[in-house]
C-alpha cells in the first residue's frame, strides 16, 4: 500500500508556536506531527510513501532522510509553484501508478483505522473514499452529507449555521482510485473539497464518506495546536512512540531526583505561555508550587528552578514527558519572538 502526504504547508497562522518550521515539524510530545502521522502508516502496513513539499523543504528531507528509520522507503516532491491539493498529488503520478492509495494531510494528527478505510474503499469501488469525523461545533470545516449507502451527497466548505445540514466534516483523509486524478489537469493548481470532487460528482462518478472512530484534529491554529498537546496530557490522545529514535532538535530532557530539569531559554516568559495555555484546559496555579495539571488520578507539576534556566517537571512519567514536548514548542515561540 502506498500513501502521499502534503507536507508543503508554511503554517502562517500557527508562526507564533512554530516560528520558521515547516507547520507539519511542529513537536507534539517531543517528536514532529509528520512523525507521527509517518508512525501511523507504518503501522498500517504502508511501505511507500511520496511527501509533497515546498516551504523549507529541507527541513522535512534532512529530519527523516530516507524513512529507514520509521521501517518505510520515504521519497519527494517539491512543487515549485502552489499547485494545491489535488494538483500536488497529481504531480505524483509516476509514483502512485494505477494502484489504490491513501492520501494524509501533514498536520493533522489522527489516529483512524487506515486499513478499514481502505478496505472500505475498494469494496465500494468509489472513486474516492474521504474519511469523516464528527464535530459538534463544524463550522471552520468542509461539511460532508452522506445518503444512507454511505454515498456523498452534497459537501460545502465551512458554512455559517444556516447552512450546516451535517455534523461530519472532510478530514482531508482520501482513499483514492487512480482514474479520479484524471480529472485534474496536470500542472495546474487544483483543491479536492472546492473543484475534484465536485467534478467527480457532476461525471457521476461515487464518492464514499466513511465516518471514522478514534482521534482527529487538525493544529492548523495555536489554540488547536495546545488543545492537541492537552488531549495528550489527558490521555484522550494516546500516540505509540514511533520507531528508532528520533534525532532532538532542542535542548534534552535530564533525570533528576524527584522529576526532572527542562533547560531552556527565558525561563519567565515561557512559565507565562505554559501557565496561561494549561489554565485554560483546568490546571492549578500557585505562586509557590507553579502550575499543576491533573488528569485522573495523574498529575504533573512545573514551576522553575530557582538557581538555574530551566524549568522542573515533577509528576507521573507519561504526563511530564508530553509536558517536555509541549515546553519546548513553546520555547521555540519565546525565542524566536525575541
Amino acid at each position: 500500500m502506498k500513501a502521499i502526504v502534503m507536507a508543503g504547508g508554511e503554517g502562517t497562522r500557527l508562526k507564533s508556536v512554530t516560528g520558521d518550521r515547516p507547520k507539519p515539524m511542529a513537536l507534539l510530545a517531543g517528536k514532529p506531527v509528520l512523525e507521527h502521522i509517518l508512525g501511523l502508516l507504518a503501522r498500517a502496513g504502508v511501505e511507500q510513501v511520496c511527501l509533497t513539499l515546498r516551504y523549507r523543504p529541507d527541513c522535512i528531507r534532512d529530519y527523516f532522510g530516507d524513512g529507514s528509520r520509521l521501517g518505510l522507503e520515504l521519497s519527494y516532491r517539491v512543487e515549485e509553484r502552489p499547485l494545491g491539493t489535488a494538483g500536488g498529488v497529481r504531480a505524483c503520478a509516476d509514483f502512485y501508478g494505477r494502484e489504490d492509495f491513501l492520501v494524509l494531510s501533514g498536520d493533522a494528527v489522527c489516529t483512524f483505522d487506515l486499513n478499514a478505510l481502505m478496505e472500505a474503499h475498494k469494496r465500494s469501488g468509489a472513486a474516492a473514499t474521504m474519511a469523516l469525523y464528527s464535530r459538534e461545533t463544524p463550522l471552520q470545516y468542509g461539511t460532508v452529507l452522506t445518503g444512507r449507502d454511505g454515498r456523498v451527497l452534497s459537501f460545502i466548505e465551512k458554512p455559517d449555521w444556516s447552512h450546516v445540514v451535517s455534523d461530519l466534516v472532510n478530514t482531508g483523509i482520501y482513499a483514492l482510485n487512480p482514474e479520479a486524478m484524471d480529472f485534474v489537469p496536470e500542472g495546474q493548481p487544483c483543491d479536492f473539497a472546492k473543484e475534484l470532487f465536485p467534478s467527480l460528482l457532476a461525471a457521476e462518478k461515487p464518492i464514499l464518506g466513511l465516518p471514522m472512530e478514534g482521534y482527529w484534529n487538525d493544529i492548523g491554529t495555536p489554540r488547536a495546536f495546545f488543545q492537541c498537546n492537552l488531549d495528550v496530557l489527558d490521555g484522550k490522545l494516546r500516540l505509540p512512540d514511533a520507531e528508532g529514535d528520533a534525532p532532538q532538535p532542542q535542548a534534552e530532557t535530564c533525570r533528576r531526583a524527584g522529576g526532572r530539569d527542562l533547560p531552556c531559554r527565558g525561563r519567565a516568559r515561557l512559565m507565562r505561555e505554559l501557565s496561561c495555555a494549561l489554565m485554560e484546559a483546568g490546571a492549578d496555579f500557585d505562586l509557590r508550587d507553579g502550575v499543576t495539571l491533573r488528569a485522573g488520578g495523574d498529575s504533573v507539576n512545573i514551576a522553575p528552578d530557582p538557581e538555574r534556566e530551566c524549568l522542573r517537571i515533577q509528576g507521573t512519567e507519561g504526563l511530564a514527558e508530553s509536558c517536555a514536548g509541549l515546553l519546548r514548542a513553546l520555547e521555540e515561540r519565546v525565542v524566536s519572538d525575541g
